[in-house]
């Protein structure tokens, strides 16, 4: 099995190599690609960085890629064409009909119907969905108000590297200079502003991924959909403050059964002992965290949840190759588009 890593040098890229490693991935090779100005370039563990070329593309039976929207857009057809099965982790896919948008733990079955290309959640999606499969399985959602804490790294490096000069700068007493990555000043701040907002829409685009991604993922458009994404000075792990009203009565102590039965979930809830989810916990793992589960006292059919995952692990990387994991075991390589290559 050949297996490439198309965005390897960023920071999802890196954790996918590890993941990869530590899951022994059923790999006989696997090559890593990146910008030009990357190539040649040694990774941990002797792989050598490629430009992504026509010729390169061909022969490999898997492809994850964390690139970016363009890259994706313009690469991911080309590998499946030619023969691979793509797990893409940027928001180019999403929501083409004609593309299954996957959470290992959620919706695995979706990866049935693929056409050469699967789609990775948001990450802010990715960990909402890991908590509230069990409760929709249990009593249907109707309604979600959603508030994300999101940390830096789902920005990127550069945001990473603003944070840690602006804390050292106001802690020091010394002037940070202007934001570069940011609106504002991102350190002991807290930005209402978490992505991008088009032309026209009061909401940004990490607001609308997380309301169309749910309905996508749980199969359900009626499912009703708030959100505010919110930017906050944490390095790694996004937080959410979840309130959902289901259509059948849900109390709190069978949700805590439900979640603690759940595949890919850790409940943490035993506030008054301090013990609930935290960023900075949860940093490194690859669970989705539950906590502060408790009745919505102005609805008789709504919870109250907070959880956290880090993003960079199951928000991107992970979820991704347990994707590829999922292809590999379920014989779901060389889709349709695969075997319209080897027709070909």
């Amino acid at each position: 099995m050949r297996l490439a890593v198309v965005g390897a040098t960023g920071a999802v890229g890196n954790v996918m190599l590890e993941q990869l490693r530590s899951r022994a991935f059923p790999a006989d090779e696997i090559a890593v690609f990146a910008s030009a100005r990357s190539a040649g370039r040694e990774l941990d563990g002797g792989l050598i960085v490629q430009e992504l070329t026509e010729e390169a593309a061909g022969g490999f039976d898997l492809a994850i890629f964390s690139a970016g929207g363009s890259t994706s857009r313009e690469w991911a057809p080309r590998f499946a064409q030619a023969g691979a099965v793509v797990v893409d982790n940027s928001s180019a896919w999403r929501m083409h009909d004609d593309v299954p948008l996957v959470v290992s733990e959620v919706n695995p079955d979706d990866l049935a119907w693929h056409d050469g290309i699967v789609a990775n959640p948001n990450c802010s999606t990715m960990q909402l969905m890991v908590a509230l499969k069990p409760l929709h399985d249990e009593a249907g959602i109707e309604r979600l108000v959603v508030s994300t804490y999101q940390s830096v790294s789902g920005t990127g490096m550069k945001a990473i590297e603003e944070l840690r000069r602006q804390a050292r700068a106001v802690l020091d007493g010394e002037p940070w200079g202007e934001p570069r990555v940011y609106a504002h000043q991102i350190a002991f701040n807290v930005l209402p502003h978490a992505g991008s907002f088009a032309e026209g829409d009061d909401h940004s685009d990490e607001e609308r991924k997380l309301m169309n991604e749910t309905r996508k993922i749980l199969g359900d458009p009626a499912i009703r959909v708030s959100a505010t994404c919110v930017r906050v000075p944490v390095i790694f792990g996004h937080s959410e403050a979840v309130n959902v009203q289901t259509r059948h009565p849900l109390g709190p102590e069978r949700a805590r059964t439900l979640l603690s039965q759940a595949p890919g979930v850790t409940v943490l809830d035993d506030p008054a002992s301090g013990v609930y989810p935290i960023a900075t916990a949860a940093a490194g793992r690859d669970e989705v965290f539950v906590g502060r589960i408790r009745r919505d006292p102005s609805h008789d059919c709504a919870l109250d949840l907070w959880v956290v995952s880090d993003n960079i692990r199951k928000g991107a990387a992970t979820n991704a190759v347990q994707l590829a994991e999922l292809l590999v075991a379920r014989d779901l390589l060389h889709g349709r588009a695969g075997a319209r290559a080897a027709q070909a």
